[in-house]
């Protein structure tokens, strides 16, 4: 009796240690997303597998993940891909406000890119102060912050949906040196700012992002950019610019971008790749060999955009940036001048000479008023700019100039200026990523009662719906890349964009088949349909089609950043 206890003893110790073993073995993952559609990234065709997450990160892609998990999602029918990136975003002061970022999170973006010309950072007191009075009559904040870097910390420590990047903006660093005048830096002013944007890259900034038809970003003559875009390349950083012209000057402002990528030994790339204008549509074929002709050449040439015919911009980018100089009340100063505004009349009216004129771009009858300020205005939201002239029998050129005096703000505006044959052909090119160029916001409270773009809720699911779906221009393996590994790999960002073991897990999940946009000019507050479930950095921000309280978004560094093990990608300057 004895021994038979002694053998069922060792028995079950066998068994206990055989399935010790066996637990050990087999991995334990927090989440496992089973029989779903697997993109992987890279632009291949999809393949029926699973997806394993543990902690913060991707620790299995395959046929059938081993091993048990606390949860599991079923995503039979949904294509599983790496989370959407954001290469333009405006969500700067939108997740302050709400950290959920809503329009975004619906679309699949897990990764927010700020900094077309203007960013948080650096920033000085008279800077601030500034701010601070742009914020009167707002819901506004304490600025806690002085570099680009602070900012970035403190908005995700806030508590964020989505992950967030930055670019230094040009124009921020110009202003913190040389405030808003149309003045040329010293030489120490120019190491001045040369410092600004070192600084920023080694706290983890993307690049230098510029955008030269707005005032005072457009005093920056080539040699100022290429000092500045130097001090990124060193970094192994990105050049990225809305361009002086994407009209009339188009194929001259990707020659100064290429130029600029050139000599300060930095990557490139085109925000919002369009041509703007009638009489430009016909430059797509020459604006696309430009790109080609440099990428051929060895250098590192990409684009984004935003698949819409109508860009948003504000009345600056309708008149000559000279009378911009030196901030909004300089420039509504000298509006009110009758000789300034009679030469302001003439510039108008005439193709722009060193700005770009996206009055005769348009036309006042295809320029619809969006974004008043005043209460007294905002019943003329939706108008066009000739339709107010008509109504308070005015020019249409007094008619912006007296718009800008009484709102005292550059007035919203909505330029349908583009061809749609080109925007679909541009969504196909291979070095197009994409980018919203909007806020991230909720379709809910004082949201509903401010116009906005619909490419605010709709610029990832329409590329995907409309242009790589309905129109079959390219595969969805392929539109998937383009808004995941590609957009990563041209920031030179790490363990991002694709769905690979050991890379962050923002894995987004939707139904191929009806993903589509519903946002339009008339009712612009309307979520993307689709998107059924969300992660960021392993944590669901969108779970069966609905927000969840969670806020795991965290800052994306640069190849610069100080803090990357061994320090960052920054060699010794040259200049």
């Amino acid at each position: 009796m004895k021994r038979r206890l002694s053998l069922a003893t060792a028995a079950l110790a066998g068994l206990l240690i055989s399935s010790a073993a066996t637990a050990q073995a087999a991995p334990a993952y927090d989440t496992l997303i089973t029989g779903g559609t697997i993109y992987d990234g890279l632009g291949g065709q999809g393949r029926v597998g699973d997806v394993a997450i543990k902690g913060d990160r991707i620790v299995y892609v395959g046929p059938r993940a081993p091993g048990t998990a606390r949860d599991r999602i079923d995503a039979t029918g949904l294509a599983v891909a790496p989370g959407f990136i954001n290469m333009l975003s405006w969500a700067v002061q939108s997740l302050i406000e709400d950290g959920r970022g809503l329009s975004d999170i619906r679309q699949g973006v897990t990764l927010e890119v700020f900094g077309e010309g203007s960013t948080p950072g650096p920033i000085n007191a008279a800077m601030k102060q500034e701010a601070v009075a742009r914020q009167q009559g707002e819901a506004g904040y304490d600025i806690e912050w002085n570099t680009l870097g602070e900012y970035l910390d403190w908005l995700a420590k806030r508590g964020i949906a989505p992950n967030i990047a930055s670019f230094v903006g040009a124009e921020t660093v110009r202003t913190y040196v040389l405030g808003r005048d149309d003045v040329d830096p010293t030489s120490e002013q120019l190491q001045q700012m040369r410092a600004l944007v070192a600084q920023a890259m080694r706290e983890g900034a993307i690049g230098v992002g510029s955008a030269l038809i707005y005032a005072p970003g457009n005093y920056a003559e080539t040699p100022e950019l290429i000092a500045l875009t130097t001090e990124a390349g060193r970094c192994n950083g990105l050049y990225i610019s809305h361009m002086r012209s994407e009209g009339d000057r188009l194929l001259e402002s990707i020659d100064e971008l290429i130029e600029i990528a050139r000599k300060s030994g930095a990557r490139g790339e085109i925000y919002h790749f369009k041509q703007a204008g009638k009489t430009n549509w016909n430059k797509i074929d020459a604006a696309i060999a430009r790109v080609e002709a440099a990428r051929a050449s060895g250098l590192k040439i990409s684009a984004n955009m935003y698949p819409y015919t109508m860009g948003g911009s504000g009345l600056d980018a309708a008149m000559p940036t000279w009378v911009q100089s030196g901030g909004l009340d300089a420039w509504i100063g000298r509006m009110k001048d009758p000789k300034v505004r009679a030469r302001i009349r003439e510039e108008i009216t005439k193709p722009g000479i060193g700005w770009e004129n996206l009055y005769l771009a348009t036309g006042p009858d295809r320029m619809i008023a969006m974004g008043f300020r005043s209460e007294k205005l905002k019943p003329l939201t939706g108008k066009t700019i000739a339709e107010i002239a008509a109504m308070l029998g005015t020019d249409p050129v007094d008619t912006m100039m007296d718009l800008v005096i009484e709102d005292g703000s550059r007035v919203g505006i909505i330029y349908n200026f583009m061809d749609e044959e080109n925007v679909a052909r541009a969504t196909a090119i291979p070095w197009m990523s994409f980018g919203s160029d909007a806020a991230a916001v909720a379709a809910e409270g004082d949201t509903l009662k401010s116009p906005s773009h619909p490419r605010t809720y709709g610029t990832f699911a329409r590329v995907v719906g409309r242009y790589a779906r309905d129109q079959k221009l390219m595969p969805l393996g392929e539109v998937i890349r383009k808004m995941s590994s590609q957009p990563a790999e041209n920031m030179a960002i790490k363990g991002r964009g694709r769905l690979a073991e050991g890379y962050f897990a923002d894995v987004i999940m939707f139904d191929p088949e009806t993903f589509i946009d519903r946002s339009t000019l008339e009712k612009p507050h309307v979520y993307a349909e689709g998107m059924r479930n969300v992660f960021v950095n392993g944590e669901p921000v969108l779970l069966n089609g609905e927000p969840t309280a969670n806020r795991p978004g965290r800052v994306v560094r640069g190849p610069g950043w100080t803090g990357w093990p061994g320090g960052g990608a920054c060699h010794s300057s040259g200049g």
